[in-house]
């Protein structure tokens, strides 16, 4: 009975001792869940969370609608259209080989490489683009797969629907909507907007969706000073003469020179900014901001210009440039020809080294160097080109005879064609130097900030101004530009022939040829530039190959905005116009314009004092009296008829005979 008794009281121990180790077993078990619990759900909560999230939720920018760009009448040159974006969510992908394949017959133009970057993309974890900014057709196509894990966004896609029409000047937008080149990258910041944020996810089924988090706000519109015509006029006659010439390239600009708003430019070659990745670095440059050359003759304006403002010789003073050629330390500087004995005005208009670098000795280092600061060169000179070439200009410190001779007529200083432009805009609106632009205004708010003209520096007086025109007329009349002449426009211009720097040294082959001027001479609407690189086909002298393209350019372009002719125009046809409509009664019609009171030369009905007047100004007294103007001969009025002091009673037309014996401009007379 004893063993029995203790048998059972072992037994009973043993599953005591069993029923505890299994309690604290339980109990370690169950507080090692909780503390893991506590871990997960407690301290690396957001972590998890986040993880998780990531796995099924990407957060990207929605682009904002860029603001289009319109010319100066409201007509559109850029605009964004919407497109759809293809994109993959990995995780809801069980077979990337299979949807790439797919994807692809869709797209019909996928090489082996982007299939198998493609099929790397959808192996991976990773949210990623398939392919941006597809066709409607290509969009509908993938839809209806039904592809699991593949979704769409709808982007912004940027269209110029002119196609290569003022390329240069735009610019193009990059994939993610920024601007890259042009107006485009200038004005980025306006153009662009502010951009929006889109939430995509998965669902249970593998399906992507997306949701708008925060909505884009569109960009500013920009108004440009340019005018899609007269771009065209431009772009058409640029190409033409760069096909005549054989030539490597060029640029042409057109510019108001009062306001210094840039009406047209052009580049060849050019490029279509739709498809801008397809186009070659040469074709995308905008030579005419970025491109420098030695200009050249042109240059002579500057040289000139020093001479004039600081008096350093008579303007009447004759300047002997035999035989042709001038030594300058090692370096002979040769004429076309032996023009022999010039007038001032006259080795400007036919363009003799010999005489310009006369003329630029007596200017000096110091006076020279000073008007090329005034004149801008040497500085980028338009805030709407950010990537503008300032030129070079050599130090004035480091220069010796050879480099005054040879900056005397446009050697060893490197220009772009907007500078050069703007520089002689400062001659055409009588002595002011205004900036260059490009932008007219921008459109914010449902308001219109305008840009209003910059008057930087009066590099030359009014007076110099005038006599370096009639000078500039010259060239055109009887010099090296004769081939620019337009019947009943006068024209001031100057060409330039300049060889360029090959290996290092002056080509005997490649050359720069250009042609810069206004019109009209003494009323200016217009300045234009025409520089064509390497002509290779009936000559490469400016006059020959650059100054027919301003012609084209300018007769065109005068057309175009009803510039009439100034010399001996034509006599109005005067219409009597029939009432279409009730007459409006005298409250409703507008307030009659300021009148300005003229004071006449000589008594009331009488033929006022011309002598001495230049052209533009007796023009302008004739007009006022009713007087048609016919004009023979270049610089001030010399001679008229009918007679200072005769009665006008039946006087429809009087006769001027002008002549150089003084070029001046009355202050009152100057056109600002």
């Amino acid at each position: 009975m004893k063993r029995v008794r203790e048998a059972a009281t072992d037994w009973r121990v043993t599953l005591k001792r069993r029923t505890a180790v299994a309690a604290v077993m339980l109990g370690l078990w169950a507080a090692g869940i909780e503390a893991k619990l506590v871990r997960l759900q407690v301290f690396d909560r957001a972590d998890l969370a986040a993880r998780a999230e990531g796995q099924v939720q990407h957060t990207l920018p929605a682009h904002a609608k860029r603001g289009d760009i319109l010319d100066r009448k409201g007509r559109l040159l850029a605009t964004s259209v919407e497109a759809d974006s293809i994109y993959a969510v990995p995780k809801g992908i069980t077979n990337p080989a299979s949807t790439v394949a797919k994807l692809c017959d869709v797209f019909t133009d996928c090489t082996a490489k982007e299939r198998q970057t493609l099929v790397d993309r959808l192996s991976s974890n990773k949210w990623s683009y398939v392919r941006r900014q597809v066709s409607d057709d290509v969009s509908k196509r993938v839809r209806a797969l039904g592809l699991d894990g593949i979704g769409f966004l709808t982007e912004s896609h940027r269209v110029y629907p002119n196609v290569e029409l003022a390329a240069h000047v735009l610019g193009w937008v990059g994939i993610d909507s920024n601007g890259l080149s042009g107006i485009e990258s200038a004005y980025d910041s306006q153009i662009r907007g502010r951009d929006g944020k889109i939430l995509i996810s998965t669902d249970a089924k593998r399906h992507a969706f997306d949701r708008m988090e925060r909505p884009p706000v569109a960009g500013s519109s920009v108004e440009l000073t340019i005018d899609e015509y007269l771009q065209h006029i431009a772009e058409r006659e640029l190409h033409e003469g760069v096909l005549e010439n054989h030539a490597a390239g060029g640029s042409a600009i057109i510019m108001n020179p009062h306001t210094g708003e840039i009406l047209a430019l052009a580049n060849e070659p050019t490029f279509d900014p739709n498809d801008y990745k397809s186009a070659q670095d040469v074709e995308r440059r905008n030579r005419a901001v970025q491109d420098v050359y030695e200009p050249g003759s042109t240059f002579k304006l500057v040289t000139a210009s020093a001479a004039i403002e600081n008096k350093v010789m008579p303007l009447d003073q004759m300047i002997d440039t035999s035989p042709g050629r001038i030594q300058i330390g090692s370096q002979l500087i040769r004429d076309t020809e032996n023009h022999g004995v010039l007038s001032f005005s006259d080795v400007i208009a036919d363009s003799s080294n010999v005489g310009a670098i006369k003329i630029g000795f007596k200017v000096g280092t110091e006076h020279l160097s000073e008007y090329l600061n005034r004149y801008g060169f040497g500085h980028p000179v338009s805030r709407d080109f950010p990537g503008e070439s300032p030129g070079i200009v050599w130090d004035p410190a480091k220069w010796n005879d050879g480099v005054l001779a040879h900056v005397s007529i446009g050697y060893q200083i490197a220009v772009t064609p907007l500078q050069m432009l703007a520089a002689v805009s400062s001659i055409a609106n009588g002595g002011n130097y205004v900036e260059p632009r490009v932008v007219r205004a921008v459109y914010s708010d449902g308001r219109r900030y305008v840009v209003t003209p910059k008057v930087i520096r009066q590099p030359i007086t009014p007076d110099t101004a005038a006599t370096l025109t009639a000078i500039m007329e010259g060239v055109v009349d009887h010099g090296t530009a004769t081939s620019a002449q337009m019947p009943g426009f006068t024209i001031a211009g100057k060409t330039g022939t300049a060889a360029k720097l090959v290996n290092h040294r002056y080509s005997s082959t490649e050359y720069n040829a250009s042609f810069v001027g206004f019109l009209p001479s003494r009323s200016p609407a217009l300045a234009i530039i025409v520089v064509v690189d390497s002509p290779h086909g009936k000559g490469y002298y400016g006059g020959v190959v650059s100054a027919p393209i301003f012609k084209r350019i300018a007769d065109a372009s005068l057309r175009y905005l009803g510039v009439g002719p100034n010399l001996n125009p034509s006599e109005p046809v005067l219409v009597a116009r029939e009432a279409s409509g009730p007459a409006l009664p005298a409250s409703a019609k507008q307030a009659p314009e300021s009148v300005v009171s003229l004071v006449s030369d000589g008594p009331i009905g009488s033929m006022p004092e011309l002598t001495g007047m230049s052209a533009r100004d007796a023009m302008r007294r004739l007009m006022r009296l009713g007087i048609t103007p016919h004009i023979t001969g270049q610089g001030v009025v010399v001679s008229q008829r009918p007679a200072p002091g005769a009665a006008l009673d039946g006087v429809e037309v009087s006769e001027l005979v002008l002549d150089r014996k003084s070029i001046t401009r009355p202050a009152s007379g100057s056109h600002q």
